[in-house]
């Protein structure tokens, strides 16, 4: 309708904007990387950087959209931080289902399941166009032993990997639809603007059938939820496009506080 006109305006957004600003060079420098501050590298001075460059990272791998970075089963060598494009991960249940068990961005490491057991445990695909930096594990316990920074920023990593699952289990089991989506919601927009990104307008690169996987509820009351949403103005919907209009609204739902 004509009346959407101006909010679908705003919602039109040049993709080139979630892909971070990076050096012409393809050279792997961690010191040279607008990301290394969410990181891995976060935290280290430029004397431990130049230690790091051109060890800790590889190569870079370009993963198309709908291609798996790895498979559960997969022998455990690397872990991968993503520099560009954005990834879902999941395990296949016993029926032969896919459980959708997190997202992961620019500046986020993945791969780290593989650790224990040397195999991966779940499949990474990714969702776009994509590309991360191939970490091989051995050389990451190597500087670890030289950089200590690096080992202690690591081991914050796997502390957050295990505070997000706490933060997941909790999601499905005490919450309710709306609750879930929408604190989904705000921890997305809110690693995005960690990022540099707008907290209020996002192009979902999941799909609502992901989203419902990940929290647990079935595609239409995603999408029946993500509807209510809009009629009561906390945000705007337009296919994948998303303005969040009203994020203290969206709170208020994940904090149980009703009008």
């Amino acid at each position: 309708m004509n009346s959407a006109a101006p909010n679908a305006a705003v919602l039109r957004m040049d993709q080139s904007i979630f892909r971070p600003i990076h050096l012409a060079s393809c050279a792997v420098a961690c010191s040279h990387c607008n990301l290394r501050e969410i990181c891995l590298p976060l935290g280290l001075t430029p004397a431990e950087l130049e230690q790091i460059d051109g060890r800790l990272v590889s190569t870079r791998r370009k993963v198309a959209r709908g291609e798996a970075l790895y498979r559960a089963g997969d022998r455990f060598e690397s872990v991968y931080a993503v520099w560009t494009g954005f990834f879902k991960t999941s395990v296949a249940s016993t029926d032969g289902r896919d459980q959708v068990t997190g997202f992961q961005m620019g500046g986020e490491l993945m791969g780290m399941d593989g650790i224990g057991a040397r195999r991966h445990e779940v499949d990474a695909v990714a969702l776009e166009d994509s590309q991360v930096c191939v970490i091989p594990f051995e050389e990451l316990e190597a500087l670890s032993r030289q950089v200590p920074s690096l080992q202690q920023q690591f081991h914050r990593v796997l502390s957050q990997e295990t505070v997000r699952s706490y933060g997941a289990m909790l999601l499905l089991g005490s919450m309710h639809a709306e609750e879930r989506l929408a604190a989904f919601l705000l921890n997305l927009t809110h690693r995005l603007s960690a990022r540099g990104f707008s907290a209020s307008s996002v192009v979902l690169r999941m799909s609502r059938a992901d989203i419902g996987s990940f929290l647990g509820l079935k595609l239409e009351t995603v999408s029946r939820t993500f509807s209510k949403f809009q009629a009561n103005g906390l945000l705007f919907v337009q296919h994948r496009q998303i303005r969040i209009t009203d994020p203290v609204g969206l709170q208020q739902i994940v904090d149980g506080v009703t009008s």
